[in-house]
């Protein structure tokens, strides 16, 4: 049995043998599934924000979501009302949602940003331009600007 919602189908089977293994556990088994059915269902209904939150409970009709940031939450509180309504429409009695910053959720990875380099040959050109303009009061800032970014350039 494989618990949808975690973060690796491994990780499930061990939990799911670990509830299966005592008695007293085993009662949470249903408890467990009905929590991963709700966080796929979420995951279904808002696939692009379903890494960034995880259902912290759902008790009473008041889901509650876990988030990693401020900024995703507020992001997050706009799709709340088609979230509410998709659950609803997929059969689970969500009377109001809630969301809880918890800020020792380790935040999804970033992407590296790619630098832009300037081929040899632009910076070259740069350097030519710099020395090409006139050189007069109205010109000096930009003959300044170029001759600094060929530099820079050069250096690395």
């Amino acid at each position: 049995m494989h618990i949808y919602g975690t973060r690796n189908r491994p990780t499930s089977f061990e939990a799911t043998d670990f509830l299966r293994s005592n008695e007293r556990m085993a009662r949470l088994l249903p408890t467990a599934m009905r929590m991963a059915d709700l966080q796929r269902d979420v995951g279904m209904v808002l696939p692009a924000m379903a890494g960034n939150c995880d259902v912290l409970s759902f008790q009473e009709g008041v889901l509650v979501l876990a988030v990693p940031s401020s900024a995703v939450a507020a992001r997050l509180k706009q799709q709340l009302p088609k979230l509410q309504a998709s659950l609803q429409g997929r059969g689970w009695q969500v009377a109001s949602l809630r969301l809880k910053v918890q800020v020792t959720r380790a935040m999804p990875e970033r992407v590296e940003m790619r630098t832009l380099e300037l081929p040899e040959t632009a910076v070259d050109a740069f350097e030519e331009l710099g020395d090409s303009l006139p050189d007069t009061p109205q010109n000096a800032a930009l003959v300044a600007a170029v001759k600094r970014l060929a530099e820079k350039r050069r250096r690395g």
